[in-house]
């Protein structure tokens, strides 16, 4: 017999058993199930912290051995937890899923005393600035952590941001108190999640941490580009009908336009095409007695044609031909607008 088996098998007491049926109990009733570092917290924050989340999670604390046994009597692939359950922890419940769960609690910590003896969980900077206390024996504690301070106009002032202590380093008792007298707060206290598990899936901090912003962003760029897309590919879905409905209306009614289809919703715009273009027309016409009198305002309102540069030559016998020349194309250019006049009135009369 194996001594897993034997010690699921053994006598235990009582109040151990009611103890292991509450926590099976409970990790029964939530679909996510998580393993939460509570080492450092004091009793009666522990407490408050169990009052914010209440509605949303359920924390258990208990012994480890009797935490294991229940993660075990479950055996719907739980037990992968029982590797996290060491030191000081508790098991939290919820049906939020493990990214909720993770934000919650990440968001439910709150800035702390750093003690002598623990490990920075981060750089430790003492900022720039006015501390605000006194001349006296403090500006050579806030040098000897490392920070660059002096005393300037009657008060103890930090010239620049100062690094006192890596992120991983060992805190002093010299540096606790320095940190305790300027109020700097260098840690989070709340409940750490080591791993949850949930759907089947174990997850571990560092792969729940999202940027929701980033995230948020990334689903709306792919939703645009789906739509793009079965636009695109005429591709029809509930959410597109009405918009491949209204393309393919549009397209109908300008290849109808285009191709002077007499249908009873088109003859409005080609009403409208022809008259835009008769007025077009009209514009070219120069003598506007030779139009229709409601036209006439449309080639009187229209821009003059400049007249051709003529070129200039020397002497008078140039001149004088040139005069000539004029002369004729002048008579011939009056018989072609008569007759251009003429084409115009019919062919305006005939459109009328």
């Amino acid at each position: 017999m194996s001594a897993e088996t034997e010690r699921k098998t053994e006598v235990i007491p009582e109040w151990k058993q009611e103890e292991v049926d509450a926590i099976v109990e409970l990790l029964e009733s939530y679909e996510s199930v998580g393993v939460v570092n509570i080492a450092g917290i004091p009793s009666r924050q522990l407490q408050d912290m169990r009052r914010e989340i209440h509605g949303a999670a359920e924390l258990r604390v208990s012994r480890n051995t009797l935490l294991v046994r229940a993660v075990e009597e479950i055996d719907d692939g739980l037990e992968e937890l029982v590797g996290y359950i060491e030191g000081q922890v508790g098991l939290i419940a919820t049906n939020d899923n493990p990214f909720g769960l993770y934000r919650e609690l990440e968001e439910s910590k709150t800035p702390a005393p750093i003690n002598a003896g623990e490990i920075a969980p981060n750089d430790i900077v003492i900022p720039e600035g006015d501390t605000g206390i006194d001349p006296g024996p403090f500006v050579g504690e806030l040098q000897q952590v490392g920070a660059n301070a002096r005393i300037d106009e009657g008060s103890i002032k930090v010239l620049e941001d100062s690094t006192v202590l890596e992120a991983g380093e060992e805190v002093s008792k010299d540096l606790a108190n320095v940190l305790v007298e300027l109020g700097i707060e260098p840690k989070e206290v709340g409940l750490d999640l080591r791993a949850v598990f949930a759907d089947g899936v174990l997850f571990e901090p560092d792969e729940l941490e999202l940027d929701y912003a980033q995230y948020e962003a990334d689903v709306r760029a792919a939703a645009s580009a789906a739509w793009n897309l079965s636009i695109n590919a005429e591709y029809p879905t509930a959410q597109n009908a009405s918009t491949l409905l209204a393309n393919a209306s549009g397209e109908a009614k300008n290849l109808a336009i285009h191709a002077a289809i007499e249908d009873p919703d088109v003859v409005p715009d080609l009403v409208s095409k022809a008259d835009a273009q008769l007025r077009a027309l009209a514009g070219q016409i120069e003598d506007t007695d030779a139009l229709p009198e409601e036209l006439q305002d449309v080639a009187a309102n229209a821009p003059a044609a400049e007249p051709a540069a003529e070129e200039s030559t020397d002497g008078a016998e140039t001149e004088e031909t040139e005069d000539e020349s004029e002369d004729a194309s002048a008579d011939e250019a009056a018989d072609e607008d008569d007759d251009d006049d003429g084409d115009a009135g019919d062919a305006l009369g005939a459109m009328f």
